[in-house]
Order: structure tokens, then sequence, then C-alpha cells
């Protein structure tokens, strides 16, 4: 009996001694302002228990005495603390290279230290300190593998961006954007920079195969600013004004007397070799008809053929006038942009509020680029599972150019470039040279109806930009809308709705009274154009994230897509205006023009993502996507797009850590195939036109 008593104490002494050595340690992970970290790696020096942070940034682990718990997360410092309590809440710092070590990628983010695609970050301080109209000009110099072509220096103008070369000649070459997680279907100038937090540009199939059949010329990811949780309001304003001019001075051109006298040899030798003249016949007939060819004589009335028959400007004969169209065609630029945000959060929410304006004149005359933006982001927390976040972007932009922006010569700066300095800006006395003024003691504006077909008779853009213009007005609406819902323990469902809306009117109007149009049988034109383009995408998203014997790091997506883009388009154009003043095509007569179209592309789409690391220093990624779109006949609708990719960090391996000048190496390696669909959307039928002249 003494026996049994005694060895029912040794069992219950070392049941005690057992659970004295065990305990729950519980906590909350939250980063230097407070808000919660979701997705911190919990672990056990030493030992393979570990856990994730939930959507509130707590944690649960069964821990022993004495041990020291691991917390770590990618961007943010590593940190250990011995469990001596059973409640421990941690604030992890970020590193140095937080920007560096975090990047968004296709429906997440990555680290960028093990990250198997190549991908290229903006820097902040670029785009901070840029000044600029649109977006896609802060890509000039600053990612690699992305060439930026500018073809007009209008205010507000998109630059065209090639990733890694022309991905397509009968395609489209351009990328596609995402903004906010969702493609978008807007202008790039309508993005307000000072609202931009990143920009990340993926180049290979390892990085954009995920978006398939539209991610061919790679992927521009945009991600605007978002405020922080538990963090007071902060606000931020700035004002910035500043002029440009031209920064290169034009090509010399010749003066009058080496034009007159280039002119006449060129009048001569057509007479001498292609009509068989002698040379004093060629001569004489230069002489006499050069001025009437040219349509003016800037040497006066005293000087009626101021080429001798030798080929030299006569004694005495001096221009009278040289005026510089270059000069008079372009404007000493002047910049005023004015920003003002608002962001902070609460225990459970967070936001960002901005209001921008901008007001960017060209060189050119009558060329501006106007732009008002308002944005408002916002995340909640409704429950420990639910999350809640509204990203909505208004913009109202006004563009002025002036006519013509390609290498024609009604290009107004082209055609300053190009006519002589001896035709005159203004009316002048054909005797003395001296300007003539109108009644009010003005100058009057020298059309040029003299001029020759090649010097554009009629053409004066000082005098027809006071009642011309060229106008864009659009107004765009950007909104993004997402839930996400913790289902198990690592595993997220997320699903979103954006929409992109834009309202595009372009007015065009050339006066009745002066320059080119008044000549017309039916003077003045106005050419209106509206446009309406409405994109959508709605997709739904699962991931599921774990770590197996804190070693093995796995991360799995899959999601279903479905993108939508409607466009119509009416055109119309009048000409016969009575009088000035009037502008709309109501007060014009004769009907030139009227068309319209619409057009709906769809796009379905499925894809899968997996991602594994081993210690953070070996990565394996594979990605495919199914897409069927509306671009292609539906006996070929459907293509599979797929990548795999693999990267050694070879700096974290402890040999090379021992060598002090290696402080990043990686071997990385990827393969897969991409898609276009950026073609017209009837392609594989047989189209016909109809053409319709105004029934005759």
């Amino acid at each position: 009996m003494k026996n049994k008593i005694l060895f029912l104490l040794v069992i219950l002494l070392n049941a005690s001694f057992a659970v004295a050595q065990n305990k729950t340690v519980k906590g909350k992970v939250t980063d230097e302002t407070g808000s919660p970290l979701i997705g911190v790696t919990v672990s056990v020096k030493g030992a393979a228990t570990g856990t994730v942070t939930d959507s509130k940034g707590l944690y649960t682990i069964n821990i022993a005495n004495s041990k020291t718990i691991v917390f770590s997360f990618i961007g943010y410092e590593t940190k250990q603390v011995l469990a001596n309590s059973n409640t421990i809440n941690v604030s992890l710092n970020p590193t140095d290279q937080t920007l560096d070590d975090v990047i968004v990628v296709a429906y997440g983010t990555t680290s960028k230290a093990g990250y198997t695609g190549s991908a290229s970050t903006v820097d902040k301080k670029e785009i901070e300190h840029s000044q600029v109209s649109s977006v896609s000009r802060l890509l000039q110099g600053t990612a690699s593998g992305v060439q930026s072509v500018a073809s007009s220096g209008q205010p507000g103008s998109d630059a065209t961006i090639f990733i890694r070369g022309v991905g397509s000649v009968n395609a489209s070459s351009n990328p596609l954007y995402i903004v906010d997680g969702a493609p978008y279907d807007g202008d790039l100038n309508s993005i307000n920079p000072g609202d931009i937090e990143s920009i990340n540009v993926l180049k290979d199939a390892a990085s954009t195969a995920l978006y398939g059949s539209r991610a061919g010329n790679g992927l521009i990811i945009i991600t605007t600013k978002q405020g922080a949780k538990n963090q007071k309001a902060k606000i931020e304003a700035s004002f910035t004004y500043g002029t440009s001019s031209r920064a290169v001075n034009d090509y010399k051109q010749v003066s009058t007397n080496d034009y007159f006298k280039l002119y006449w040899e060129a009048l001569r030798n057509q007479q001498l070799y292609a009509n068989k003249k002698t040379s004093e016949e060629s001569a004489k007939s230069a002489t006499e008809n050069l001025v009437s060819l040219l349509g003016i004589n800037p040497y006066g009335n005293k000087y009626p053929q101021p080429v001798g028959l030798d080929g030299n400007i006569v004694t005495g004969a001096t221009p009278l006038w040289d005026d510089n169209w270059v000069d008079a065609y372009t404007q000493d630029a002047h910049r005023t942009d004015a920003q003002v945000s608002i962001q902070g959060g609460s225990n459970n929410s967070s936001y960002f509020i901005s209001l921008g304006y901008l007001n960017d004149q060209g060189i050119a005359l009558a060329s501006n680029f106007k732009r008002y933006t308002g944005r408002v982001n916002i995340n909640t927390d409704v429950k420990k599972w639910l999350r809640l976040s509204t990203n909505i972007s208004l913009i109202h932009s006004i563009q002025n150019a002036p006519l013509g922006e390609d290498s024609n010569t009604s290009n107004t700066l082209n055609f300053a470039r190009l006519i002589p300095s001896f035709y005159p800006l203004w009316e002048r006395d054909k005797t003395t040279g001296s300007l003539l003024l109108d009644s009010q003691g003005n100058r009057t504006v020298d059309y040029g109806w003299y001029r020759p077909s090649a010097a554009m008779p009629g053409l004066n853009y000082i005098g027809s930009s006071v009642y011309d213009f060229n106008k864009v007005t659009n107004d765009i609406a950007t909104i993004r809308t997402s839930a996400e819902i913790d289902l198990y323990k690592g595993l997220t469902y997320k699903g979103s709705v954006n929409i992109d809306y834009t309202n595009r009117n372009n007015h065009d109007y050339y006066n009745p009274e002066y320059g080119e149009s008044s000549q017309q049988d039916y003077p003045g034109t106005v050419e209106r154009t509206s446009t309406r383009v409405t994109g959508f995408t709605g997709n739904n998203i699962l991931s599921y994230k774990t770590t197996i014997n804190n070693n093995h790091n796995v991360k799995l997506l899959v999601g279903q897509e479905y993108y939508e883009y409607n466009t119509s388009y009416i055109y119309g154009s009048r000409s016969g205006f009575p009088v000035l003043g009037f502008d709309e095509p109501a007060a014009a007569s004769q009907l030139n023009s009227f068309t319209g179209s619409s057009d709906q592309y769809k796009l379905l789409s499925y894809f899968g993502n997996i991602d594994y690391n081993y210690k953070y220093k070996y990565y394996g990624s594979a990605s495919i996507r199914r897409d069927g779109s509306s671009r292609f006949s539906p006996d070929s609708r459907w293509g599979t797009f797929w990548s795999i990719g693999g990267s050694w960090r070879i700096s974290e391996e402890e040999v090379i850590k021992e060598i002090k000048a290696i402080s990043k190496l990686s071997v990385r390696a990827s393969y897969g195939g991409q898609g276009n669909d950026q073609t017209s959307s009837y392609g594989y039928l047989d189209l016909f036109d109809i053409t319709n002249n105004l029934g005759e």
C-alpha cells in the first residue's frame, strides 16, 4: 500500500512539474506608429513551434519557460524577447531599407531580396521632387529597362513607355498600368504625382504572368498614399511656382540676303539645266521673277529687283525688317502647383485625403494644362476578421494646344522654324518698312495672303490664336473598393470592385474672319468630339500563408477576375459662321461630317500562384493564368500563360557573410509565356465600311 501511494505521489509531482514548465503566451505586434502588423512570424528560438499574427496583430503561442520568442517580418528588424510573462507586446521598427525590401507586385507585395522576377522601383524622392504633368514623364531615366519617349512637349501629354524594347509590331506596345491593385483605364496625366506612394515596374514573365494576355509589354504598378492607424491628423501643404523656357537654341537661319541669293541661284539653275536656256537668259529670268515668286520684297519699292544679274544683292539694298517668328510663337512658361493633404487614423481605421491644383503652361502660344484633383482613401477594420477599403479619386482637367503636334507645316512651332524672317509678322509699309497701325494705334497682324503655298498663306498664329482654340476637357472618376475576410488561420478572401470612368470632350474652333479658315466657302469651322470610356474590374482572390517548422515559408494564391471595357464616341463638324463670337455647332450653317461608334471588350480570367522560400535563402515561384478574350475568334478565344522562377540569396550563406565586401548577392532565373490581346476587337472578322458624302 505504501508503494502504491508513493508511486501515485511521484506521478502527481511529475505532472505538476510538467505543467509548470509550459505556458501560453499572448500579445500584439505593432509597427513604430502603433498600427498592428499582420502576418508577422512568431517563433520559438531553437524550436519548431511557430505562428503568425492575425488581422489585429494578435498572436498566441505555447512555449516553455526561459525560452526566447523571435518576431520577424519582411521590411522590419527582427526582435528576440525572453518569455518571462504570459503577455508580451512587441513593437517592430522598419529597417533602413524598407522601401528596397518590400515591393508591390501582381495581386500583393513581396520581398525584393528574394523576388524571382525582374522589377525596378522608382525612388520615392524622384516622385516627390518631380515637376511633371503626367506620371509617364516620371519614368524618364528613373527605372532601368524602361524607355520613355515623348513625341510632344505639350503640357499634359503622355509619354510612350516601352519596357525592354518594342513588344509588338502590329498590336500595342504599351505596358499595363495597375493603380491601387486594378488595371487602370484613365489618362496617366489625370493622376496627381503628389498622391503617389510608390511606382514599381515589372518586366519579365515571372513578374507579369499573373496578368496573362495583357502583360506582354510589362506592368507598371502605381500605389497611392494611405494613412496610418493610431496616428494623429497630419496636415501637409505645398506650393511651387516656376518658369521654363527653351533650353536649346534653334538652328541658325540664313539671313535675308543669303536667302535671296540662294533662291536666285535655284531659279537660274532651273532655267539653265531644266529649260536649257543660256547663262544670260537664265540669270535675267531669275532676277526678274525672284520677287514675284516669293511674294514680297523686303528691300522696299526702291529696289524692285534686289538681286542683280551676277547673283549678288544690288548696291544699297538692305532688308527693311527681319522678324523672328520663333520668338514670337514662344513664351516663358509659368507653372503653378498647389497640394494639400490630411492623413491619420484611429485604432481600427486610417484615411488619406488630398486636393491638388496644377496650371502648367507650355512654351508655345496658347498651350497649357490645368488639372483639379481630389482623392479620399479610407481603410477600416469593421471586425477582427473583416477589413474594408475604399479609394476614390475625382479629376477635372482642361488642355489647350496650338495647331498640330506633328511634323506637318501646320504645326505652329515647326512653321515658325521654317518660314523665312523676311515674311513679316505685322503689316508693314512696303516702302519704308514701318509698322502699319489700326485706328486705335495697335499693330495689325500680317496673314501673308501674298505668300506662296509652301509658306502657308493665311497662317499667322499670333492673330488667329486670339480666336481659335483646340481644347480637351476630361472628367475622370476612379473607384477602388475591396473587402478582406479572414476565413481561417492564414487563409484570407479578398473581393474587389474597381471602376474607371472617363468623359472626354474635344472642342476645336477656327474663326470665320481671320486666318486660313476665313477663306473657305463656308468661313469658320467647329469640330466637337465626345468620348465616354468605362472600365470595370471585379475579382475574387483566396490567399493562404503559412510557415512550416520555422523554415519553410509558403504563400498560395488563387483567383478569378472579370474585366469589361466599354467605349462610345460621337463626332460632328460644321462650317459657316456668320460672325465672330460663336463657337458652337448650332451657330454654323453647313454640316461637314457626323459619325459615331461604340465598342465593348470583355475578359474572363482564372489564375494561381505559389511562392516558397527556405530560410529566406532559397526562393521558388510558379504562376499560371487562363484568359478568355472577346477580341479573338470564339474558336481560339482562350489562352494559358505561365511562369516559373527561382532565386538564391548567396549573401545569406554563412561563408559569404564573412566577406565584408559583399552586402547583397543573389542569383535569379525565370522563364514563362506572356500574351498581348491589345489589338482590334474584330480582327478575326471580314469587315466593311459605310461612307456618306452627305447624300451625294
